[in-house]
């Protein structure tokens, strides 16, 4: 009877708790909108694949988008990768450029930084 009794209680704390703090949070407008994906996602995903295939030992820590140049034909999307190579980290620029139009690859560039 006892054990009955508390999984009850449970049972109703649980409920409580759930109803309590999960439904206003869930109706929060912050919650119902979602971010779009910026356009630069894809070539992240890029860089962060050819930065793993020339340091495949290397845990990337941190990274951010620099931004984008743009000629009559193509694009360049640069971005930097803090990585960790054991006790050693490092920045890594990596510029992706490409066709505008078809979005097909030109050149990847690599460059190390100590900051």
């Amino acid at each position: 009877m006892k054990k009955f009794a508390m999984f009850v209680l449970l049972l109703v704390s649980c409920c409580f708790i759930t109803t309590t703090f999960s439904i206003p949070i869930l109706n929060h407008p912050a919650y119902a909108q979602q971010k779009p994906i910026p356009p630069y996602a894809k070539w992240g995903v890029y860089a962060l694949k050819k930065v793993k295939q020339k340091y495949p030992n290397a845990q990337v820590i941190d990274y951010a988008h620099l931004g984008r140049t743009s000629t009559v034909n193509t694009s360049t999307e640069s971005f930097k990768l803090w990585l960790r190579d054991g006790k050693k980290e490092f920045g890594v620029f990596i510029d992706i450029t490409f066709d505008k139009g078809t979005e097909q690859i030109i050149k990847v560039t690599f460059k190390e930084s100590t900051r």
